[in-house]
């Protein structure tokens, strides 16, 4: 492989969109330090982690693409990958986070997994049109 010289203004824009992502890394996890409760504080980090891991992502293919004179998607698969894993992860540590306050005791949301007729009693209850048990 023969590394070429890359443009002036292509390796200022790949320079660009790879500090761009770290900015946004960098914003993500200032979101750790300024929110205060576990719920709010993760979705910044994983919000933020896949939009700069694209912005990394994307250099990357442009950069690589460019050198090897071929699309270069190697770094698409780390960033699926990562897209893919993020908020599903983000979604069972949320759940793991909701059940553990539920157990004890600190005031959640309730539960949407309750049937519909028990939903709908505590409903009335609120309303006032029936009695609590």
């Amino acid at each position: 492989m023969t590394e070429q010289i890359l443009p002036l203004w292509l390796d200022i824009f790949i320079s660009a969109v790879v500090v761009l992502g770290a900015l946004v890394a960098l914003i993500g996890s200032s979101g750790l330090l300024r929110l205060k409760t576990y719920f709010e504080r993760v979705h910044a980090p994983s919000i933020i982690a896949t939009l700069a891991t694209w912005c990394v992502m994307h250099a990357t293919v442009i950069y690589f693409s460019v050198q090897e004179q071929k699309l270069a998607i190697h770094a698409l698969l780390i960033a699926i990958f990562i897209a893919v894993t993020v908020p599903v992860t983000t979604i069972f540590l949320m759940r793991a986070a909701l059940f553990r306050a539920r157990r004890s005791g600190e005031k959640v949301p309730p539960s949407l997994s309750e049937n519909s007729e028990s939903r709908a009693q505590a409903a009335a209850v609120q309303c006032g049109e029936m009695e609590p048990d």
